[in-house]
């Protein structure tokens, strides 16, 4: 039925719904947030909102081309506002929020002509979302730390402005990977990092140990580690800690098995079904020791660094190039042994560079035996992490943690060499 209606008309009704409706939110706004309403009365009323919406749609309509009535109106509305905000500024209230928003409704007769009707629609979206979450978003500004902030724009000029200068060419013999290729690797890298580690730091402020303990994983499970088992030091020992230790080597499966996919589906698809399987055996674990009860469930204090950080960056694309070719040379020389005692010595450090060059680069191996190397490589990390509970929790406290890590390490190992399970998940 809306088809048959005239455009201008469905344009119309539009455009007097949203203005009005965000009248209403701007009302609702004064109540919760305003103690003294009579200074928001000029801009804040929803008859107002409503026919300043009128105006934008009427005077945009009379002049769609050189938006002269348009832009005079919209320069009168200014001179007002103006007017009402030299008062404001007296009265030390510097705000102009309810300016914005006016400009904001002012735009919906435009754009409900110009352009789909889902654009109106989201602009109305985004003024309710952003008045709503006012003490949100202060929580977080005042949480946030500037320097983080400054670091991910300096990782955001670096990719959006250096990542396209880099050649996509091979530049040297001994180095299989071009420099724009190795660079977009590293940003997509910390990229992944990052997003687990905003979402430890900021948006679970209040976390418990287990919470962090998934989220942790996403992130670095090794960092996860030694934080929550010098909690557990801390508190005297914990099955909760324990479960969260546990937890976080189990997303390290899933993390890996994503970092698989984003670079090469071949070696994904051989790694999915053991480490899921991995992944879902320390989750089972985690699960039968929350089940002690008479804990409390804390907050943690991550001490992690941020992942974008650029010195982190450049470490990390030195070492990806060193273990590519450090692999490359290995597998050339020594072939699939060579690579299988190489994986196992590079777990009791940082893994992601050395399982970065094993899906990006071109070796002298077969498929299966990238992946064996991989889940190698993630079951000696398991023994590093192992060791790590036992140091940084004085062994007591987080005994059954690193046992269990342990155990998962083992296991790990054990199914990298089992080729049977590379060739099942090949035939999938």
């Amino acid at each position: 039925m809306i088809a048959h209606l005239p455009a201008d008309l469905v344009h119309f009704v539009l455009t007097v719904v949203l203005s009005f409706l965000v009248g209403l939110e701007i009302k609702t706004y004064r109540e919760k947030n305003v103690k003294n309403q009579s200074r928001y009365f000029f801009f804040g009323t929803a008859r107002t909102i409503t026919f300043i919406g009128v105006l934008g749609f009427v005077f945009y309509r009379i002049d769609p081309v050189h938006l002269i009535p348009y832009v005079t109106v919209m320069i009168l509305l200014s001179g007002l506002f103006a007017i009402f905000y030299r008062k404001r500024l007296k009265e030390g209230h510097p705000g102009i929020l309810l300016y914005v928003v006016m400009l904001c409704v002012y735009a919906f007769g435009p754009l409900s002509q110009i352009l789909p009707l889902w654009a109106p629609a989201l602009l109305f979206v985004t003024v309710v979302f952003v008045l709503n979450a006012q003490r949100a978003i202060d929580r977080f500004i005042q949480g946030a730390d500037t320097y983080e902030f400054e670091t991910l724009g300096k990782m955001v000029l670096l990719s959006a402005v250096i990542l396209p200068l880099l050649p996509d060419r091979q530049v040297a013999a001994w180095l299989p990977l071009s420099p724009f290729k190795i660079w977009l690797a590293v940003v997509v890298i910390s990229a992944i990092s990052y997003g687990g580690y905003l979402a430890q730091r900021y948006f679970f402020p209040h976390k418990g140990y287990f919470l962090t303990g998934i989220i942790g994983g996403t992130y670095s499970s090794t960092a996860t580690t030694v934080v929550l088992a010098r909690k557990a030091v801390a508190v005297g020992g914990s099955r909760i800690i324990d479960a969260a230790i546990v937890a976080a080597t189990s997303m390290m499966y899933l993390r890996l098995i994503v970092v698989a996919g984003i670079f090469n589906m071949a070696i994904a698809k051989m790694v999915a079904i053991p480490f899921t399987l991995l992944a879902l055996v320390g989750f089972g674990l985690s699960a039968l020791l929350l089940r002690g009860k008479g804990e409390r469930a804390g907050p943690v204090e991550a001490e992690d660094r941020n992942p974008l950080e650029l010195g982190t960056a450049l470490v990390f694309a030195l070492l990806f190039v060193v273990m590519m070719i450090l692999t490359d040379y290995v597998t050339k020389h020594y072939g699939n042994v060579g690579l299988e005692i190489l994986s196992f010595l590079v777990g009791f450090t940082d893994i992601d560079p050395f399982v970065l060059s094993l899906l990006t680069g071109k070796y002298a191996v077969a498929g299966e035996h990238v992946a064996s190397a991989i889940l190698i490589a993630a079951g000696s990390n398991n023994l590093l992490k192992a060791l790590y509970a036992l140091w940084f929790g004085r062994g007591r406290h987080t005994g059954r943690a690193a046992l269990l890590i342990a155990l998962l390490g083992v296991a790990t190992i054990a199914l990298g060499f089992y080729r049977p399970i590379f060739e099942l998940a090949s035939h999938l």
